[in-house]
């Protein structure tokens, strides 16, 4: 029996992922402009004003932030306060295929964290999605050709990737259980800014250590407003929306393949930017992480 994946659905989670691809090329570009920590905050920042004029009703009593703080600060801490940071210190040292092949590992680590604390059973067309997707993205990084991956060679950047990855898949699995009241959930802003507050809280603090024990500075100017704009607007307001309805649809197991359509859209982005046209092996890959999201949507 096949668990019908609705088409808004299957958008729903197919925005993220583009935009995400969009913020690791960004985050890269502005890398020398600003410190990773440093972006990070200043992007939220900027989101807390923008979801100000819609969510500002959760700030009063009873609207279920502050009766579940805990769960807010938890959810905060995984996904504005680590997840981002995370990364954009991985692009600081690390190639953007090897930040990629750790991240396709996203699926594994849904899996295996719901197995463990979320009593989700581990079903054979899972695994064999899972395989599928990841297989999807070594092409894509590999361009077609397996012995580069033969020369990946793993840093620093490659662990903060990985804990980048454990964090958003914890994230999810905690989003995808419903413990605050049903009017504060079905209001997406609402809820991206209880999670907003106290995310700035965490990253502010992070923030604040990075200044203190490095030679942290910023290049202010148009380049880097620019930047500071689509990571606020796209990768965290609209990306964090979607993903949010996204995981409550479909669940966080299925949602977790749709991520590893980032790879396959920064690869077109980079050949878009670079002038090159789409390879045969690009259609490959879009297949093959397709197929991982079917099997993995069934029963």
């Amino acid at each position: 029996m096949t668990q019908k994946l609705a088409l808004r659905t299957a958008l729903m989670l197919t925005i993220p992922p583009l935009l995400w691809a969009g913020n690791a090329v960004v985050g890269r570009m502005v890398s020398p402009l600003v410190p990773p920590i440093t972006l990070n905050f200043l992007r939220w920042l900027i989101s807390f004003f923008i979801l100000l004029p819609l969510a500002y009703p959760v700030f009063r009593n009873g609207s279920g932030l502050w009766s579940h703080w805990r769960r807010f600060a938890s959810l905060s801490l995984l996904g504005v306060g680590c997840y981002n940071a995370l990364q954009y210190l991985a692009l600081q040292t690390s190639t953007p295929l090897n930040v990629t092949l750790v991240a396709a590992s996203t699926p594994v680590f849904m899996l295996v964290l719901g197995a463990l604390f979320f009593k989700a059973p581990v079903l054979l067309p899972q695994l064999l999605g899972a395989l599928l997707s990841m297989a999807g993205v070594a092409v894509v990084m590999s361009r077609g050709e397996w012995t580069q991956l033969m020369q990946v060679e793993f840093v620093v950047g490659d662990i903060y990737i990985l804990l980048a990855t454990g964090c958003w898949a914890l994230y999810s699995w905690l989003l995808s259980q419903r413990a605050e009241p049903d009017a504060l959930r079905q209001n997406w802003a609402q809820f991206l800014m209880a999670q907003v507050v106290f995310g700035l809280g965490w990253s502010g603090a992070f923030t604040a250590a990075e200044w203190s024990f490095s030679n942290a500075h910023i290049s202010w100017g148009w380049p880097l407003a620019g930047a500071l704009a689509f990571v606020a607007i796209g990768p965290a307001v609209l990306a964090y929306r979607c993903w949010g309805e996204g995981v409550q649809r479909a669940g966080p197991a299925v949602a977790g393949f749709f991520a590893n359509l980032t790879p396959l859209f920064a690869a077109l982005m980079s050949a878009a930017f670079l002038g090159e046209l789409p390879h045969l092996y690009h259609a490959l890959a879009f297949a093959l992480i397709l197929g991982g999201i079917f099997i993995s949507s069934r029963r």
